[in-house]
Parts: C-alpha cells; structure tokens; sequence
C-alpha cells in the first residue's frame, strides 16, 4: 500500500493548473511519463493512446488558434502541452501486441466498436497519464476546451489519429491556486448492492 504522502500527491494535494512556474521540463522526464502510461489496462491491450508534446514556441503558435479562449494564456505559458490523441486504426497494431489470438479481426470494419474502444481506452490511459505525471513530480492541467477538428487537422492531418484532450504538464505555481472545488460524499454519488 502506497503512503499517504503518496497517496496525496497523486490525489489529495494535487490540484489543476492554470498558471506555471519559468522552469523547463526535460524530455527524458516526458519519456518518463509514457513509459509509466503505458503499463495501462486497455481493452485486449489496444493501447489506443498516441500523444504529441508541444514545447517549442513554433508549435504553441500552431496549437493557439485552436484553444478556446479560456485556455490560451494557461497553455502558452505551460512548460508542455500534451496533445492526447487516440489512433482509430489501432488495431492495427493488436498482431503484436496481444498476439495470443486474432484480435484484429473483433475491430475491423466496425466503425462503432473502433471509436468506442479508442475513445473509452485512451481516456483510461490519459488519467493514467496524469497520475504518471503526478508520480514523477509534474503538475497538470488537463482540458476539453479546445477544437478537435482544428487540432486533428493541425497535427494529424494525413494519419488515422484523432485528439481526445489536451494536458498542460510543468511545475505549477501553487501561490495562485484557488480552493478547491467541493467533491461529493460516497453516499451521494455511490451505492454497495
């Protein structure tokens, strides 16, 4: 069992976040954070999940028009922005990487059961993502706000990937958090039958 300081760095502490710290984050520590990710459960392990870190200006450029507005200042100020993406031709890669049988065969030509998988998959690996981040001691801020096509059309025109959300990843600025949203009581959300 985990301790409670680590229990509350990945949870009870850890926080969105909206504004960074001037502090870079090196790419073997984004390395890192996949190679966390990846040990992921998914379906038949699929592994769906495909990510682009942004961190040149060049491509925060690139990312900007995209973005609602909400989201522009915390993004480009954002050491990383990590586009988290979902490959629709996935199973593609399922010869290799669940062998034991012919999984290919379950997702080809079923338009329905390919998005269902890639989305609820890669969103399964992205709070893994975000818990990876956690563990190696970044602060996230993850968000929906932002326009899919724009950012598909901007970063995986051509290929068979689609983005699912984006994660602003860095040392956040804890002096400008605000408190925290209220969470609800197991018994208001939960039952045991």
């Amino acid at each position: 069992m985990l301790s409670q300081e680590s229990l509350n760095l990945l949870f009870g502490d850890a926080r969105t976040h909206y504004h960074w710290q001037e502090k870079p984050v090196p790419e073997a520590l984004l390395k890192q954070v996949y190679d966390l990710t990846k040990m992921a459960p998914t379906s038949a392990n699929c592994q769906p999940l495909r990510v682009v870190f942004i961190t040149s200006a060049a491509a925060k450029a690139r990312l900007k028009p995209h973005l609602d507005a909400g989201n522009v200042e915390k993004t480009l100020s954002a050491p990383v922005t990590a586009i988290l993406g979902m490959d629709m031709a996935f199973y593609d890669q399922l010869p290799k990487l669940f062998p034991h049988t012919d999984a290919r065969s379950w997702f080809a030509g079923n338009e329905q059961k390919i998005y269902d998988t890639a989305f609820r998959n890669s969103s399964m690996q992205a709070g893994y993502f975000i818990l990876a981040a956690r563990a190696l001691g970044l602060d996230c801020g993850p968000m929906s706000g932002f326009s899919n096509a724009g950012v598909d059309s901007e970063f995986f025109a051509g290929t068979t990937i689609k983005s699912n959300l984006l994660c602003n990843l860095g040392y956040g600025d804890a002096a400008k958090l605000f408190p925290r949203s209220p969470r609800p009581d197991f018994a208001d959300f939960c039952k045991i039958i």
